[in-house]
């Protein structure tokens, strides 16, 4: 039988998102908007389909992308 209760699993910092993050990513998500939708726009142009990720989706990959690499540095 294992004992884990002296060796338990350790949560990640990921998995803990405070107000601090959440004010973050929703700064960057708000400012990305703009700049994800005018790129949704020229692949939409460019690809002529709008079988795309809509400029909320992008937006929202943005902010989920940046706001971890603020809080590791």
């Amino acid at each position: 039988m294992t004992d884990i209760s002296s060796n338990a699993p350790q949560r990640t910092r990921s998995a803990k998102r405070g107000t601090e993050f959440l004010l973050y990513f929703s700064l960057i998500f708000v400012l990305a908007i703009p700049f994800a939708t005018v790129f949704w726009l020229l692949e939409v142009f460019q690809k002529q389909t709008l079988n795309l990720h809509g400029p909320l989706a992008r937006a929202w990959a943005e902010a989920d992308r940046i706001t971890p690499l603020i809080f590791s540095a």
